[in-house]
């Protein structure tokens, strides 16, 4: 994981966009779409990935963001 990289968890009823290893949240926001797309604009500005959790804390989805010289081949898009 790199200090680039965007988490987006749950935070009580809402929903934070943290660094790895972070206590507190960059962001907080009620809705996770809301907390993706904040996560996505830093990302993209920074060139990290975004690691989308559940509510229930496990790994839903991640996007890299920035340059790769070896991307993989996106299925999902």
């Amino acid at each position: 994981m790199s200090e680039k990289d965007r988490h987006v968890v749950p935070q009580g009823s809402d929903w934070a966009v943290k660094k790895p290893g972070a206590e507190r949240a960059s962001d907080i926001l009620p809705t996770q779409g809301q907390a993706i797309e904040r996560a996505r604009e830093i990302a993209k500005q920074t060139g990290g990935e975004v690691v989308i959790h559940g509510r229930d804390g496990k790994i839903r989805d991640k996007d890299s963001y920035g340059h790769d010289p070896l991307p993989p081949r996106d299925k999902k898009h």
